[in-house]
């Protein structure tokens, strides 16, 4: 049986579906290219597919929709969602819908590389929890990753945001999102009284092969302080995630509206 991965490409733009075809070609992937999220549907009642990219702003079915139609169906394929129509709102909503990733258009080649290897780990990850719930005699006897603690909260899987006593808010990478880069060998953080935007890039994590992945900010608002020894020890965060592995600490510009797209971290007990 071949190991090749397979990615289900929908979009309404042939151009698109073409750039997807040729750069996943190249890194030798399988991709099926479909215009319509109803053609997409049929395709996964008939194939199993490794990861799915899909457009928003489509005819008939456009992809929040298509992301409730795989809730429905309980298809766990990860999905990363790309737009021309690239707003905060759109990024957000996807994610909390339950996309993995939000590629905004045009993405570069890098881009879209970086977002396609996390997902097809992410997939590799759902597949083993999937086979250790339903295993007796493996279960619970090796740890895929930790879920951030039930106070935090988290946007889509990639970052988690903690509020203060003083109401300021710590923010820093989820477990589940280092698996899937695997290795760090970099890290760059914004500056001091930089202002974040939920939903936009905050920092960026160069794995060991080299690829620059860019972490969407879970919350908007000032940074205050940023955690100085995670860029002397790239493992910390790693190691440690949720407490010595922080990257901010900022003041938020909008809590209580933006703390209601992220998703609670009490709902991943397993």
């Amino acid at each position: 049986m071949s190991n090749q991965k397979k990615i289900l490409a929908i979009d309404d733009e042939q151009v698109i579906l073409d750039s997807i075809v040729k750069l996943c070609t190249a890194e030798d992937w399988k991709v099926d290219p479909v215009s319509d999220a109803k053609a997409g549907l049929k395709k996964l009642k008939d194939k199993h597919y490794d990861l799915i990219i899909s457009d928003i702003m489509m005819p008939d079915l456009d992809g929040f929709e298509f992301l409730e139609e795989l809730h429905k169906k309980e298809i766990k394929t990860p999905v990363i969602i790309t737009t021309g129509f690239s707003t905060v709102e759109n990024a957000v909503k996807s994610l909390y819908n339950g996309a993995i990733d939000f590629l905004p258009k045009p993405f570069t080649f890098d881009e879209l590389i970086s977002s396609i290897k996390r997902g097809l780990k992410y997939g590799e990850l759902l597949e083993h929890i999937d086979k250790n719930t339903y295993d007796s005699d493996s279960a619970n006897t090796s740890i895929v990753y930790i879920p951030c603690p039930p106070k935090y909260k988290r946007l889509g899987y990639s970052s988690w945001s903690f509020k203060e006593d003083d109401g300021s808010v710590k923010i820093g990478l989820t477990d589940l999102l280092l698996r899937t880069i695997e290795s760090i060998e970099k890290i760059e953080l914004s500056n001091i009284d930089d202002e974040i935007i939920q939903g936009n890039g905050c920092c960026q994590v160069e794995s060991i092969d080299q690829i620059v992945h860019t972490i969407l900010a879970p919350m908007s608002g000032r940074i205050i302080r940023r955690n100085e020894q995670v860029l002397e020890n790239n493992s910390l965060v790693e190691k440690d995630p949720y407490f010595k592995g922080w990257l901010y600490v900022i003041i938020p510009a909008n809590l209580e509206y933006e703390s209601k797209h992220l998703v609670p971290c009490s709902s991943d007990r397993l």
